[in-house]
């Protein structure tokens, strides 16, 4: 009997424990589930990075201190009450609409492109920041609005969409313009729009192709031709995509095993430590080893959609929303043109690419999603 009574009493204290600490995950409004996702891919990116780096121990180090500055600005963000966001969503965005403007006048120029805001030891990209606050204003202005939104009210948040988009682009800086573009239009997407205005602005954007191709600036033309055919040079513009393919494709299925890859060691691969270090993964893990990758990127998308939809407002469901629909863009982007199915647009791989400012607004990012999610169940118990 006293054996009996030991068995039942066992899984009772488990799923007491399990509730105890899901409480404890759940007051410091952290989504266990998704954070799991995130350290797996930072693990994952960590050892990557040691082997595109050369196993370079301090570019290691410097990446621990910016993913544990993201990580801690993802606690932060994940404190603040949604309807914070909501209330603040008019502000931020001014104020991130006027860092653009600013950067056109005084901005730090690098590399031939001026994005940067630089007040003595502190350096800043505001284009990072307003990936995160054009979602929260649309998300905003279209929480209150009937769905479907109207041709008017579209037009209105078209209008709010292009001004920081142009004006990034002329920084120039056409990869993070894409990326505000789309977290734009996600929310639109996601209001419910109808297919038939879907196709309509596909057509007008075919239409203006000529245009856009006449203001786009010479390099990002032979971007362009490069994607369409990389042998045209192979030499100049179409050195990276196809050095990329030799790497991802020379892996097979099982990869030369990790610090064996030829093309980042002998340097026949260029940017292998930020925007092409995909083909690190493809030449030294493999095709197994980049299913992996990939599965985990899957893993944290579907999660965030599991988020959204389970928000409680209008608000919260399209942010959310369009929050990690703005990561999966980031990551498809970046292994579209690693692949040559896409152009070379400078886009980094999420997490895995050494860098700062886009690890730190990522966190960011996640850390409203959480606060989404977090809040949502206090609400409701």
């Amino acid at each position: 009997m006293k054996r009996f009574n030991f068995i039942i009493r066992e899984p009772y204290q488990n799923s007491f424990l399990q509730s105890f600490l899901s409480r404890i995950w759940l007051y410091l409004h952290i989504d266990m589930p998704l954070l799991i996702g995130l350290l797996l891919l930072v693990i994952v990116g960590l050892f990557v990075l040691y082997s595109a780096s050369g196993m370079n121990l301090i570019l290691i180090s410097q990446q621990l201190i910016r993913i544990s500055i993201a990580f801690g600005i993802m606690i932060v963000f994940s404190q603040i009450p949604p309807r914070k966001y909501k209330a603040w969503a008019p502000w931020i965005f001014t104020i991130s609409l006027m860092l653009l403007l600013i950067v056109l006048i005084i901005g730090a120029i690098s590399k031939g492109a001026q994005r940067w805001l630089s007040f003595g030891l502190i350096s800043f990209q505001p284009s990072e920041i307003m990936k995160l606050t054009m979602p929260i204003m649309l998300a905003w202005y279209l929480s209150d609005k009937c769905f479907p939104p109207t041709l008017y009210t579209i037009i209105k948040c078209g209008v709010m969409l292009i001004i920081p988009v142009l004006i990034t682009a002329v920084q120039p800086d056409l990869g993070t313009a894409l990326i505000i573009a789309f977290s734009g239009i996600s929310v639109i997407f996601l209001a419910g729009v109808g297919w038939r205005l879907i196709c309509g602005v596909n057509a007008l954007g075919a239409l203006s192709l000529p245009i856009i191709w006449h203001f786009m600036h010479s390099y990002q033309r032979a971007r362009v031709l490069t994607f369409l055919n990389p042998e045209r040079d192979p030499l100049g513009s179409g050195y990276h995509i196809i050095q990329s393919k030799i790497a991802i494709g020379s892996g097979g299925l099982l990869g030369k095993g990790w610090l064996n890859g030829t093309q980042s060691r002998l340097h026949f691969l260029p940017e292998h430590a930020t925007d092409f270090i995909f083909g690190v993964c493809g030449e030294e893990l493999g095709l197994i080893g980049c299913v992996v990758l990939l599965a985990i990127f899957l893993y944290i998308v579907g999660r965030g959609l599991y988020i959204s939809s389970q928000a409680q407002e209008t608000f919260t469901r399209l942010l959310a929303g369009s929050l990690i629909l703005t990561f999966f863009i980031s990551f498809f982007i970046n292994i579209g043109m690693v692949t040559g199915i896409l152009p070379v647009v400078g886009l980094p791989l999420p997490l895995i690419s050494y860098g700062g400012s886009s690890i730190v607004t990522l966190m960011a990012g996640f850390g409203i999603i959480m606060s989404i999610h977090t809040h949502r169940k206090l609400l409701s118990s």
